[in-house]
């Protein structure tokens, strides 16, 4: 069965090269001009990725990003004219899978989607593993704070369950793997992202700024993520 990928973009002629490039090379490709189509879209049936234009006559792409969000845990690929660094590390911070800037090349648009699809296993690919703390580590490093559910794949901090993107939840278990211990934003993307992803090093950056505002929501003035300058990440190994 051909993983089904939901293009929502207002331009017939940028569609129409999509729609072509996706039926070339093995997917079944729909096509919606609107937020609100996209969106009863999925309500019927959830596709395997959606490629989200900016740029929408009705909804604007990052407040229907939030929408589907609330909805599905779908992978999300930007397509948009925006190029400046901010529009592309807003993206990523809202948890977007990936983002592509116009002119694009369709070829490339493919792979990265097939990119997407083996990390997060979808459309019949093999998901990647996610790295999880050791059985010994999660039961002594920070136990009263943080709590492993392996086969849920959830987090508990201080008894509350954190609500996760998939990268979210790589990241922390990573970074929960060896308190302490500096990750390099190298390190942290081929663990968490992979080694075939086209991420930047602000993606980790975009994910840890998130990841600490929803510690915060459920335990005001933790912060255990310890930055370190021009190298990466680290979870203190005190007690919190």
């Amino acid at each position: 069965m051909r993983p089904r990928i939901l293009l929502v973009e207002d331009e017939s002629a940028i569609a129409d090269t999509v729609l072509y490039a996706l039926r070339t090379d093995g997917f079944e490709g729909e096509w919606c001009t609107s937020g609100e189509a996209a969106l009863a879209s999925i309500e019927r049936a959830a596709p395997a990725l959606v490629v989200l234009d900016v740029g929408l006559p009705d909804i604007q792409g990052f407040e229907l990003f939030h929408r589907l969000r609330a909805r599905s845990d779908v992978p999300v690929v930007f397509l948009t004219a925006r190029s400046a660094e901010i529009d592309r590390v807003v993206g990523l911070e809202l948890g977007a899978d990936d983002y592509l800037t116009k002119p694009f090349s369709p070829r490339e648009l493919v792979a990265r989607i097939r990119s997407v699809l083996r990390r997060s296993g979808r459309g019949g690919a093999a998901p990647s593993p996610v790295p999880m703390p050791a059985a010994g580590v999660q039961t002594r490093t920070v136990a009263a704070c943080f709590e492993v559910d392996d086969s849920r794949r959830v987090i508990r901090c201080r008894g509350h369950a954190l609500v996760l993107s998939r990268y979210e939840y790589g990241l922390l278990c990573t970074l929960l793997r060896r308190p302490g211990h500096v990750y390099t934003r190298e390190a942290l993307l081929d663990a968490v992202w992979g080694d075939d992803s086209a991420s930047l090093d602000r993606t980790v950056d975009a994910h840890v700024k998130t990841l600490r505002a929803k510690l915060k929501a459920v335990a005001p003035g933790l912060d255990p993520i310890r930055a370190h300058r021009g190298i990466g990440y680290a979870l203190s190994d005190e007690p919190c």
